[in-house]
């Protein structure tokens, strides 16, 4: 605004000889608009400055302040019809009016125009302050890049929700969850701003409901809100709330059993006196990443990430630097569910005019690659901000004023998303976990490991009330997966997921056997190089599990089994099983196991799960498991 202010001055001290129409009429209603203008009463300010032009339409001064009104008003078309009649209607023109035509010009899509204007304003206004030379240089950019862009459009159907989720109010800023059967986002009613959700039945969403009034306000906004892939953690901004820390700040939710909790503020490592908003949570749910004014960054709003560690607390925010932050202004960040594919809006990078929409990839460096715009006609001349990605990389969700086939101010769309700007594939897996025996949901902690890194992509419990749960697994490692309960075994399941070959998510029901004599649990996850028994480094995670169930039974002995295929010699493959179950009984014992509680035994090929006859049988039946021989 004091920018605004500043340059209206500028033109107005520049065209004093302008001041005084030579029609007295078109004076006096230039003078009348004044007194609407300084109550910033647009509507009739703009009528008597409409009269002025229409009795004198040399007036460049009326000119100029209508374009500056709509300029504000961001009527950009309107705005660069003035200041054209402004440059047609003198002899003498002020460089600045050029630099106005032009911003106008390109924040209505008339790039080539924009770039002659921008050129001219160069031109003639050498000594132009260091602002004005910058943002030039910066939207000669822009029309150079969209003159080009727009010649290669991708192909952009944009289709409405439904009014099950619109509505005649303003909808916007979905987040949905990995399996796409549930979407939350904020509508404005009676000037409040809540979450709103709904859930998918028979593949149709269903009428949107209010979320929670653990979330949800009277007197306070929420908005701008991350769900976790599993819809069980809702990170949110909440404004002026009493207990925040800045005029907006970064709260979260997480649903117990079929009810939201108490949404807690994230505390002044992630908050400050400054803005925070927009959080967006990765899928393994360590990374936040979230926008905010704070001292230190780029610009005005840039995108900052902060780390939770072990202990479960927040690290003091890091800003994403010069790959992703601009001197301007970057908001609305998406981490997709395969964790390195970064969408948000930016008006700094080169685009259309406006913010537009990018995206980036997380490099195995840390760091992430340049920014690339989605193109047109996803971008435009107008702002486009918000943009959320399906987990499958199928379509992106977005709000949008679109005309046709709208319901209210503000709709929420998908569409169909470009092969160039998909992110990684991922699948996930999702389940239920029951006692084997009584069926009873029980209460379990999910782990699920990428054994490529060894670092875990999900580790939550499930409520005794769902005893569900959904993780998310990017295309390209093998992940181990363990479920366990007080009082019961684990659960042990490996996951290949090394090829993209259209990977369906995989649906489980988890039946935990409780502990007792004669129960066994194979060991999906414990892993030898070929006719070796030397640990591999990746059976770390799982070992650690058995390791964990052993010390929280103390009553409990186990005998550890080795098995083998029947593919070499039998001698060879008995000792080798033997080896085998040695090597995890004497990690047990140098990880604090007493091994009075253990025995080992190596049954080679005798014990067979499978058919040999098949890869599939053999590799079933090269296996290590334990079974519970005293209480």
């Amino acid at each position: 605004m004091t920018k605004f202010i500043t340059f209206l001055c500028c033109l107005i001290a520049f065209s004093a000889n302008a001041q005084n129409s030579t029609n007295k009429k078109a004076q006096e209603s230039f003078e009348d608009a004044q007194q609407y203008l300084r109550q910033n009463i647009f509507d009739d300010g703009i009528k008597f400055l409409d009269e002025a032009v229409k009795l004198d339409s040399k007036f460049q001064l009326a000119y100029i302040q209508l374009g500056d009104i709509y300029r504000r008003l961001k009527d950009h078309s309107k705005a660069k019809l003035n200041y054209q009649k402004a440059v047609n209607s003198a002899a003498t023109i002020e460089p600045r009016i050029y630099y106005v035509l032009a911003e106008s010009e390109l924040l209505s899509g008339d790039y080539a125009k924009a770039k002659a204007n921008f050129l001219l304003f160069q031109q003639k206004n050498v000594g132009a302050d260091e602002e004005f030379i910058s943002k030039t240089k910066k939207y000669l950019l822009d029309c150079e890049f969209a003159i080009t862009a727009i010649k290669t459009p991708a192909k952009y159907e944009p289709i409405n929700m439904g009014f099950y989720i619109n509505s005649a109010n303003r909808d916007y800023f979905p987040a949905l969850t990995a399996d796409g059967e549930t979407i939350i986002f904020s509508r404005v009613v009676n000037n409040n701003e809540d979450f709103y959700t709904s859930t998918k039945k028979n593949n149709q969403w269903q009428q949107s409901q209010s979320l929670s009034n653990q979330i949800n306000t009277p007197n306070y906004n929420e908005g701008a809100q991350s769900i976790s892939p599993d819809g069980k953690y809702l990170f949110f901004t909440g404004c002026n709330r009493p207990d925040g820390l800045g005029r907006c700040d970064i709260y979260v939710s997480r649903k117990e059993g079929l009810a939201w909790g108490k949404a807690i503020n994230l505390g002044k490592n992630i908050n400050s006196e400054y803005w925070e908003s927009q959080p967006s949570i990765s899928p393994d749910g360590s990374t936040l990443y979230f926008v905010s004014n704070r001292p230190g960054g780029m610009g005005s709003y840039d995108i900052w990430k902060s780390l939770l560690n072990d202990e479960g607390q927040w690290s003091l925010p890091v800003n994403l630097g010069d790959k992703i932050n601009t001197p301007y202004d970057e908001n609305t960040p998406f981490i997709h569910a395969d964790g390195k594919t970064l969408y948000f809006a930016s008006n700094g990078w080169p685009g259309f005019g406006d913010k537009d929409i990018f995206w980036s990839r997380l490099e195995e460096s840390g760091k992430f690659s340049p920014p690339k715009n989605l193109g047109y006609p996803i971008n435009t001349f107008n702002e486009e901000v918000g943009l959320i990605v399906t987990a499958d990389g199928s379509e992106g969700l977005f709000s949008s004023n679109i005309k046709n086939g709208g319901f209210g101010d503000l709709d929420i769309y998908h569409f169909k998303l470009p092969e160039s700007v998909k992110p990684f594939p991922v699948t996930y897996v999702k389940g239920i976990v029951k006692d084997k025996e009584t069926k009873q949901l029980l209460q379990a902690n999910v782990l699920v490991i990428d054994l490529k890194n060894n670092n875990a992509v999900f580790n939550d419990y499930t409520s005794k009330e769902t005893g569900d749960f959904l993780a998310v697994m990017p295309i390209g490692s093998e992940y181990s997966f363990n479920v366990d309960a007080a009082g019961y075994l684990f659960n042990s399941q490996h996951f290949e997921l090394l090829k993209n070959q259209g990977n369906k998510p995989i649906e489980v029901e988890i039946l935990l056997d409780k502990i007792k004599v004669g129960s066994n649990v194979t060991l999906q996850n414990i892993f030898f190089e070929t006719n070796k028994y030397e640990l591999l480094a990746s059976s770390r995670a799982e070992l650690n599990i058995l390791v964990d169930l052993l010390k929280e039974n103390e009553n409990v002995a186990i005998e550890i089994e080795g098995h083998t295929d029947n593919v070499g010699e039998d001698k060879l493959n008995q000792k080798l099983s033997e080896n085998r179950a040695k090597a995890v009984f004497d990690f047990l014992i140098n990880n604090g196991v007493d091994k009075r509680r253990l025995s080992y035994k190596g049954y080679g090929k005798t014990k067979p799960k499978a058919d040999n006859k098949t890869e599939e049988g053999r590799r079933q039946n090269r296996r290590t498991e334990f079974i519970v021989t005293k209480i």
